[in-house]
């Protein structure tokens, strides 16, 4: 951490003692609004950020964090290069001034270790077809299928925000653990930054679908191989938990086009997108109308050429 203009190091601001609707920035004493779950911001009127102790500290202190990989001006070649070939984009969809409004979050998760008894119970069946001169046999096999799975799952994430969309949060997963450390506040310095919205156990049910998924879906693939699988019993039990509080970086970059909001997330480590290219009406007939006007002028030309002929 460096700062380019008073030429310190590991600097940072943190307003203490953050109650209220809002706090006094430090740096320039004007007052800064903050909302309810808000961990880190930025000072409207001087660009200092600013992160707050007690959303951070004690019952609020992430265990772990992934920090940014992926800075601003990267992020917003990304975009550029993901949506350059939207023809019907409006024009300044992604212009330098739009696209500097992009700002970057760390967004509060919980992630779950389960440890799990999977146990499958069914009747598979086999078939063998072979022929013997002019005749066809058929050769059905009916076997009894068990299975019995210890699965431990590691880190399953479940996004702890109200502000974030939970089917975007999974569409942007996912993140690669091993650049996973420690929490460390100054991480947080130039972005912002929120403290979890929702309880691990009101968090977890999603968590616990996503197990379950992947323990449907193991289970299956041990008992492939069956021409047919009929089920009896199917039981997923978990014997144990354990559950972490930690941040995970998203870029954010929303897009006002007539009265509508066009929000865009990008994963602030690896870079995946997800978000949809607004559509101009009028870009659409101007493109038409260009291309139907070149169309009449080149059949024109067409109709004087064979008249030559």
């Amino acid at each position: 951490m460096y700062c380019p203009y008073c030429e310190s190091e590991e600097s940072g601001e943190r307003a203490e003692g953050q109650t209220g609707a809002l706090t006094v920035c430090p740096n320039c004493g004007g007052e800064v609004p903050v909302e309810e779950h808000t961990s880190a911001t930025r000072c409207p009127y001087c660009d200092s950020y600013l992160i707050f102790n007690e959303r951070v500290e004690g019952q609020y202190e992430p265990q772990m964090m992934i920090p940014f990989q992926i800075g601003k001006e990267t992020c917003k070649e990304s975009l550029r290069e993901k949506f350059k070939r939207c023809l019907f984009a409006p024009v300044d969809f992604l212009s330098e001034a739009r696209l500097n409004s992009i700002q970057g979050y760390y967004v509060p998760y919980w992630f779950y270790d389960y440890d799990t008894d999977c146990r499958f119970q069914g009747e598979g069946t086999k078939i063998r077809v072979w022929r013997s001169g002019d005749k066809e046999y058929t050769e059905t096999s009916v076997y009894e299928v068990n299975r019995s799975m210890d699965i431990h799952f590691e880190k399953i994430p479940a996004d702890a925000s109200e502000q974030m969309p939970d089917d975007v949060m999974d569409l942007i997963a996912p993140f690669q653990y091993a650049q996973m450390t420690a929490f460390e506040p100054k991480f947080m310095s130039g972005f912002y930054g929120e403290k979890y919205n929702m309880s691990a156990d009101a968090a977890e049910m999603r968590a616990k679908a996503l197990m379950q998924t992947d323990a449907e879906k193991l289970l299956r693939e041990s008992y492939a191989g069956y021409h047919s699988i009929k089920m009896v019993r199917q039981d997923v039990t978990v014997k144990s938990r354990k559950v972490a509080y930690g941040l995970l970086p998203v870029w954010k970059y929303i897009y006002h086009y007539k009265e509508k909001e066009y929000p865009f997330y990008v994963n602030g480590q690896t870079g995946k997108i997800v978000g949809t290219a607004p559509f101009s009406g009028r870009k659409f007939m101007l493109y038409t109308g260009t291309l139907w006007a070149c169309l009449t002028a080149g059949l024109a030309l067409l109709q004087v050429l064979l008249g030559f002929l």
